[in-house]
């Protein structure tokens, strides 16, 4: 498991070879999306954030840092919003990221992350945007057969929430053919950990959440399931944090 810290550091190593005027980071006010926009800060690009606030909080952005609120879906307020900050590349990270919950709330799942990635990929074309970089999932695979993973694995996902992030990276390498987008999708799961003190991730879905509140009240943490095919019925993946 990747760090947020690593996780933003591999976002810049993508964007190095980029000349960015201004980006936008959807979902920028969320736990993953303010470090992102930390580290973007600090490598000296100006940043611009996207954010309905549903789950995000405006606390966890610089002062200095514009933020748009709004959600996807209004393909209008996107497009103004790229047109008028001269965006030239969009880091995608806003979106609905429960997939437990998906399950229950299918077409909820759908709205927000594929028909409201399909709004913004429509503002992308008619401001003349063509980079982006997604925040897939490694929700994408599903319960892989075998141990290691790598990316010419094929997609079995089990929930709606990982179906809507193998739409989301279809959508991406379709506009790719049909109107030159520049695309990269980063499939990771289960970032944990804060930079500073003030970007905790707020979810009661977190890893770290899920172990330690259980402890805490004397209870055993169920974090990692007791069904999978696995001897002792818990998952093959390992969780470091460092």
């Amino acid at each position: 498991m990747r760090s947020i810290n690593q996780l933003c550091y591999d976002g810049l190593a993508v964007l190095s070879s980029v000349v960015v005027m201004k980006i936008l980071v959807t979902g920028g006010a969320g736990y993953i999306g303010s470090h992102v926009v930390r580290r973007l800060l600090e490598a000296s690009f100006d940043v611009v954030v996207f954010d309905d606030l549903s789950t995000g909080f405006r606390s966890f952005l610089p002062d200095e840092v514009v933020l748009v609120e709004g959600n996807l879906l209004e393909t209008g307020l996107v497009e103004s919003t790229l047109r008028e900050h001269a965006i030239v590349l969009v880091i995608h990270i806003a979106g609905f990221k429960f997939p437990g919950i998906s399950v229950e709330k299918p077409l909820h799942a759908y709205e927000q992350n594929v028909t409201a990635m399909i709004s913004l990929l429509a503002a992308m074309r008619i401001v003349g945007v063509n980079r982006i970089v997604f925040s897939s999932s490694s929700s994408v695979y599903g319960n892989a057969a075998s141990g290691l993973v790598d990316e010419s694995h094929p997609f079995n996902p089990t929930s709606p929430y990982g179906e809507t992030k193998v739409i989301g990276e279809w959508l991406l390498r379709n506009e790719g053919v049909a109107d030159d987008l520049q695309h990269t999708s980063l499939r990771y799961f289960n970032v944990v950990g804060s930079a500073v003190t003030h970007l905790p991730d707020r979810s009661p879905y977190n890893l770290l959440s899920m172990v330690f509140g259980p402890l805490e009240r004397g209870e055993a943490p169920t974090a990692l399931g007791n069904d999978y095919d696995t001897p002792d019925g818990t998952s093959i993946r390992a969780y470091i944090h460092a």
